[in-house]
Parts: C-alpha cells; sequence; structure tokens
C-alpha cells in the first residue's frame, strides 16, 4: 500500500480526487477520514500531530525554579491521539511512503515528525516527498510523478524554532507572571518575537503621549475660476505674521508660471506574504483574517501557496495560460486586454526557488465563495494582472500665483493612461483639475481663508504597517508575523487598529527595556532568524543554535533576578492602572474592575466598605479598559475580548451607561 500524508484534511480529499481521476473510496480509521483508489491512502494530519513539552516534573509554576527551564528535559508528547494511532496502523501496512505536507520549514517539519511515527513501526519503508505550490490537477500530477527526498534540513530548522520558542516562552512567562502576580489564565506572556513586536508599539505610545502639539497657520486662496491655492511659505508658525500677509491680499491675482508635466507610476510588484497581508489589511480584512481565508483558497485549487518571501514569477510560470482562465469570467475584459501585450512582469527585490509569488492558480466564481473569500480571491487576481498592466501615467499641472506680491501655489494632476491601474483599483488617487491659464492670465479671488491646525503626533501602526516592519526588522516569519499579532490581541496587550497598548503591556515592557534590554530588541531574534536559515541550508547544527539561545536565555536571567522587586513594583503598578475607570460618582475614590468572594466581576469602589457603588460587568471575556471617555459619566468605556476564534471584540461602552440602559429595559418589560 503507497500512503500519502498531506498536511490537512482538505488537501488529502482534494489531491486524492485528483489523483484518482474520478471519486476516491472514503474510509475512516480510528475516526479518522483518508481516501483510497487503486492501492493508494490519502490522509490528511491535522498540522502539527505532536508537540513539545517539558518533562511533567516542571509543570508546576510554584514548585520549580524558573531558571531550571532554560536546561529542562523537553519530550514529544501526541497532540491528536487518534491521528497518531491512525498513522501507527496505516504505516505499519506501507511498502512506500510520501510526504506531501505544505513545502517550506513548518510544513517539512510537521511531515518529519509523521514519518518519525511510522518509523516506530516499519523502520524500513522508503519515503519520497513531493512539492507543490498549487493544488491544481496540472500541478499535483506532475509533482507526484517525479518525487523528491525529504529535506531533513529544512525540518530541523522548524524543530529548532519549536525548541527555542518553548523555552524562552515558558521561561520568561512564568518569572513575569510570579513576579506580577497575575496567575491563571490571564497569565502575562513573554516570548522571543512577541516582546520585540510589543515593544515596537509601546515605544511609538511613548512618543505619542511625548509629544507636545504646536500651532501653525496656513493660507488658502479661493478663486472664482474654480480651483485653490496654498501661500508657498506652507505653515506659518505665528499668527499675527499669517493675519498681517492676508490684510494685504487683493481681489485679483497674475499666474506668474505654468509647468506641465508627466509622472509615470511603475506596477506593483508580485504578491508576497508580507506584501499580500498589507493589501488585505487595506481593503479591511485583518492580516490573521486575510490568511486564514488565503489558506483555504490555496488548498481548494483556487490560489498559489499563500507563504511566500519570492517577488520575481518563476520564468516557468504560463502567464498566458492563466490569464487565459479568465477569459470567461467577470474579468474578461481585463484579461482580453492583457494578452494583447508582451505580458512583462514586475519584479521584486525577493527572489527565492521556493514558492512563487501569490497567484490566481484556478477560475474561481462569486456565487460559489463567501464574501471575504471573494473579496481576498479578486485582490489576488487583480494584483497578478495588475503586475502585466503597463505603467500609469499622469499629466500634472503646476500653477503660480501672484497676488500683491505673495506667492501661491496650486498643484493638479490627471489620469491619462491607467495602465494597471485599470486592472487594479485599490485605494485609487482622484483627479485634481486645475483650469487651462495662460502666464499673465488675471484670476479673480472669492475668499481667502486663513486654517489653524496643530502638529499631529506619529500615528499608531495599523496591522499591516506592523506586519512590514517586522519583516524589516527581521522579527518571525512570513507563516508567524500575523498569529504573533494576534497573540498580543488575545493577551490582552493590545486593542483597536491602528493598534494602542494597555497599561499592562507598557508596564511589560517598561520593566524588560530597564533592566533586559536585549529581550525587547529585535538584533537577537534576528540572529537566531539568520541561524535558523544556516540550518536550513545545512550549514550549522541545530544543537549549535539552540545551546547558542539557552546561553543567551541564561545572560539575561542574571539581570531579571538580579532586579526582581523593580520589576514586580513596575509590573503591579501597570495592573492596577490598567484597572481604573475613574472616580466614583458617589465619594470621589478609584472605580476599578474588582472581584466577588464567588470570583464573579464588577465594578467597584476603592472606598469599600464606607462606599459600596457598584456596576456589573460581563461573566465571560477578557476586559481592556480604552482611552476612550464617557461624556455623561466621565469613565473610560470597556471593550470585552473573547478568545473564541473570530469572534469581534464587544465594545461595551461605558459600564454606567450600559448599566442604566439595561435598567431601562427591564423597566419596559
Amino acid at each position: 500500500m503507497h500512503l500519502i500524508i498531506t498536511e490537512k484534511h482538505d488537501a488529502a480529499k482534494r489531491i486524492s480526487t485528483i489523483l484518482a481521476g474520478k471519486k476516491p473510496k472514503h474510509e475512516r480509521v480510528g475516526g479518522v477520514d483518508t481516501y483510497s483508489f487503486d492501492g493508494v491512502v490519502v490522509m490528511g494530519l491535522s498540522g502539527h500531530i505532536v508537540g513539545l513539552d517539558f518533562a511533567s516534573e516542571y509543570n508546576n509554576w510554584q514548585k520549580c525554579d524558573v531558571v531550571d527551564l532554560i536546561r529542562a528535559e523537553i519530550v514529544t508528547k501526541p497532540t491528536q491521539k487518534k491521528i497518531v494511532s491512525a498513522l501507527r496502523k496505516l504505516g505499519k501496512a506501507a511498502d512506500r511512503v510520501t510526504i506531501a505536507t505544505d513545502y517550506d520549514r513548518e510544513g517539512e517539519l510537521i511531515g518529519v515528525e509523521a514519518l518519525r511515527i511510522i518509523q516506530e513501526v516499519n523502520r524500513d519503508v522508503p519515503v519520497d516527498r513531493v512539492r507543490y505550490s498549487s493544488i491544481t490537477p496540472k500541478e499535483i500530477k506532475e509533482t507526484f510523478s517525479d518525487p523528491k527526498k525529504v529535506d531533513f534540513s529544512l525540518a530541523s530548522a522548524g524543530e529548532s524554532r519549536q525548541v527555542i520558542d518553548l523555552i524562552w516562552g515558558a521561561a520568561l512567562t512564568r518569572f513575569v507572571s510570579l513576579a506580577s502576580g497575575r496567575l491563571g489564565k490571564n497569565f502575562l506572556s513573554v516570548g522571543r518575537v512577541q516582546s520585540p513586536t510589543l515593544a515596537l508599539i509601546v515605544d511609538r505610545e511613548r512618543k505619542r503621549e511625548a509629544f507636545v502639539s504646536k500651532p501653525y497657520w496656513e493660507l488658502e486662496a479661493h478663486f472664482r475660476e474654480g480651483f485653490v491655492a496654498h501661500h508657498a511659505h506652507g505653515r506659518f508658525w505665528s499668527e499675527e505674521e499669517v493675519e498681517s500677509v492676508r490684510a494685504k491680499l487683493g481681489e485679483r491675482g497674475v499666474v506668474k508660471n505654468v509647468e506641465v508635466a508627466r509622472r509615470v507610476e511603475r506596477p506593483p510588484i508580485p504578491f508576497n506574504t508580507t506584501e499580500f497581508l498589507r493589501a488585505a489589511s487595506r481593503i479591511g480584512i485583518t492580516p490573521a483574517n486575510a490568511m486564514r481565508i488565503a489558506e483555504s483558497l490555496y488548498v481548494n485549487g483556487f490560489i498559489s501557496y499563500p507563504r511566500t518571501d519570492n517577488t520575481v514569477y518563476p520564468e516557468a510560470m504560463n502567464a498566458g495560460e492563466i490569464i487565459s482562465l479568465f477569459l470567461k469570467s467577470e474579468f474578461s475584459e481585463d484579461a482580453e486586454a492583457l494578452l494583447k501585450t508582451s505580458l512583462t512582469p514586475t519584479r521584486g527585490k525577493k527572489e527565492t526557488t521556493d514558492h512563487p509569488p501569490i497567484h490566481p492558480a484556478s477560475l474561481a466564481t462569486r456565487p460559489k465563495l463567501k464574501e471575504d473569500e471573494w473579496k481576498i480571491y479578486e485582490l489576488v487576481v487583480r494584483r497578478f494582472f495588475a503586475t502585466f498592466g503597463g505603467d500609469a501615467v499622469w499629466e500634472t499641472l503646476k500653477l503660480t500665483i501672484d497676488i500683491d506680491r505673495e506667492e501661491f501655489r496650486a498643484r493638479g494632476a490627471r489620469l491619462i493612461e491607467p495602465g494597471w491601474r485599470w486592472h487594479y483599483p485599490y485605494k485609487q488617487p482622484e483627479d485634481r483639475i486645475l483650469p487651462k491659464l495662460e502666464v499673465g492670465e488675471e484670476v479673480h479671488l472669492s475668499k481667502i481663508e486663513v486654517l489653524s491646525k496643530e502638529t499631529q503626533p506619529p500615528t499608531r501602526y495599523g496591522q499591516g504597517r506592523l506586519i512590514k516592519m517586522m519583516e524589516e526588522l527581521g522579527l518571525g516569519t512570513k507563516s508567524t508575523r500575523h498569529e504573533t499579532i494576534g497573540k498580543l490581541y488575545s493577551r490582552g496587550y493590545v486593542h483597536g487598529n491602528p493598534i494602542q497598548p494597555t497599561k499592562t503591556a507598557i508596564s511589560l515592557i517598561d520593566s524588560l527595556q530597564k533592566y533586559v534590554k536585549r529581550i525587547t530588541e529585535p538584533e537577537m531574534t534576528r540572529k537566531l532568524e539568520e541561524d535558523m536559515d544556516l540550518i536550513a541550508e545545512g550549514k550549522i547544527s541545530e544543537e549549535k543554535v539552540v545551546e547558542e539561545a539557552r546561553s543567551l536565555l541564561e545572560s539575561a536571567f542574571k539581570d531579571l533576578t538580579a532586579n526582581k522587586e523593580k520589576i514586580t513594583e513596575i509590573l503591579r503598578e501597570g495592573l492596577r492602572e490598567d484597572k481604573i475607570l475613574g472616580r466614583c460618582p458617589e465619594c470621589g475614590n478609584n472605580l476599578t474592575v474588582r472581584r466577588s468572594k464567588r470570583g464573579g466581576r464588577f465594578v467597584g469602589c476603592t472606598g469599600y466598605p464606607d462606599c459600596t457603588f457598584s456596576l456589573p460587568l460581563p461573566k465571560t471575556g477578557q476586559i481592556i479598559i480604552t482611552d476612550k471617555k464617557c461624556e455623561k459619566h466621565n469613565l473610560h468605556n470597556i471593550k470585552i475580548i473573547n478568545k473564541t476564534r473570530n469572534k469581534r471584540p464587544w465594545d461595551l461602552g461605558c459600564p454606567q451607561c450600559n448599566f442604566e440602559e439595561w435598567q431601562k429595559r427591564e423597566e419596559a418589560k
């Protein structure tokens, strides 16, 4: 029997159908779905079916010394017992095994984990590996006809990440959780990639808080000819100065200069994972959801593998064949127009050989997909078209107007050759049309307007921008960056988009930066990522990289333990501030999130027992106190984060308003 192992059930089902050329036989082995035909059995895993953990004697947080975790024994434990059991049963009967998991560091490790389980019961079974970038009939048949060898070095790179992240995450998480006294479900987590990422967010927030706005003024001239010009001086830092300029302006101006030019916009580069997630974020789909949807589209054969660093299409890719798929679809006009061109694509700076940039693999129709699935599919299709679409050309016009010896400028632009923008209608800039005027021509003022403004603090990071920064700094990988951001939300360290840190997050980063700064900086994490790449290339051993990571962590713990009391003080102050909603309306003390003797949550007064003012809170979900305040009660608004996958945070708002509205509803009943 030939056993084929895929990463997930849906991939097994689709690949078996393609290889069989008909509907394969569906059987359940120990509660696990398999698909068989002509002596072949295809089964899907569920991602990692085994996990790494410490030996059981290290599980008690209170009794185990945190530092001991750095050198603790690490064991492998099944996480999907039914799948492991089915794998053993099928593997024992197999005379050939093909690993058909996703081809990347993580997928190679998942395949090797499965192979190790099979080799426990069938040591000498022949094994090979197939690598594909899209689950289409053509590519699956081609890749299965030319199998390769398993890449154990690539799997070792993935395994080293698991070991290092376990050691770092467990040791540092236990230290800060025990120091802060925040245990149980809401423990404080620290991670090798998570903490430098959170530091980026906190550092930006500090800059915002330290920013002091300065007032300035701008001068606008509105003309009856239908356009607006701005004073060439730009910002005036003195109101007296701008008013003195306005006072001497008459009712007419003279055109002093007309400058017509062309501006060329090159098409965008092909989608790698980072650029795809940024583009998805701009159309309102979070990176985590975008990746989940992209993976589903990939498994169903609609797009290529969505985890790639590549921004250069391979020479072997037949672009014309892919574009021709859309001739009888709602993209037919785009496809017809492109097929008349030379089909020369743009090229990005990153070129790899594992997977091509993300592109459409087969035709999907709008009715067959859910709304967000269609948005992502259309985004991928249109980006692919845009990379072949040719330059967009703008005609630009600059006018210089003299009004009583004061210079004003106006800029206009209109799109004269849409090029790639015709295929990619996202974030389209609007034409700014200026009238056709000649040098020396008079223009007539309708009004002069002084605009009063203030300088603005640096903006918070959106999720798309943060992923780009993580890539630039070497934090995480294309496959894990969106997951890291998701953890920051689920742990209650951040909320909103743009991303805002909580007081707890700020105190955590403050304490780490003050006493063990290297944990919050990207250099150490980037070095480990580079070492993992060297493992994948066979240039360095997994053992050496893990040992280096252990040594770095031991060095960090010397500083942590020496300053434990100070770190505890900073963390507990942050946790306390994160619970304050405002002043009690009855006694003026602080209102905070508190727990009853039975474990329930409520808003209570710190003046208790003298003051018994309280407000109810939901029983479940993580409470986030935002910086937005209720105008009526002057209390901070609350968000409730549910850890259920894809469930949006609940904006409860002001707890007192919420309670009063509930009372009204009850009275109405």
